[in-house]
C-alpha cells in the first residue's frame, strides 16, 4: 500500500540532501496528466506541506504524495541504479 523506496534510493536521496545540507526537505512524488499513457510521474524535492499529503519514512527520508496523486502511486516502488 503506497510508495515503497528501496534502500538504495533513500541512501541517494539522503546523500543528496546532506549534499545540499538541507534536513528541510521531502521527495514530493507527484502525478500529472500527460505523456503517452495519459500519466506523468514528477520527482522533487520539496519543502512544502500541503493538506491531505500522504507522507511515508523510510530511513530519515520522508516521501510525500498529494493526495490526488496518491491513487495512482499504491504499489509503485522507486529505485535507485548508478549506472557510470
Amino acid at each position: 500500500d503506497g510508495i515503497l523506496l528501496s534502500d538504495a534510493a533513500a541512501a541517494k536521496v539522503k546523500a543528496l540532501l546532506d549534499q545540499e545540507g538541507r534536513d528541510d526537505l521531502a521527495l514530493r512524488v507527484a502525478v500529472q496528466p500527460g505523456g503517452c499513457s495519459g500519466l506523468r510521474y514528477q520527482l522533487f524535492f520539496d519543502e512544502r506541506s500541503l493538506d491531505g499529503d500522504v507522507v511515508k519514512d523510510f530511513g530519515g527520508v520522508k516521501v510525500v504524495t498529494d493526495r490526488m496523486s496518491a491513487p495512482y502511486l499504491g504499489g509503485a516502488s522507486i529505485d535507485f541504479v548508478d549506472t557510470i
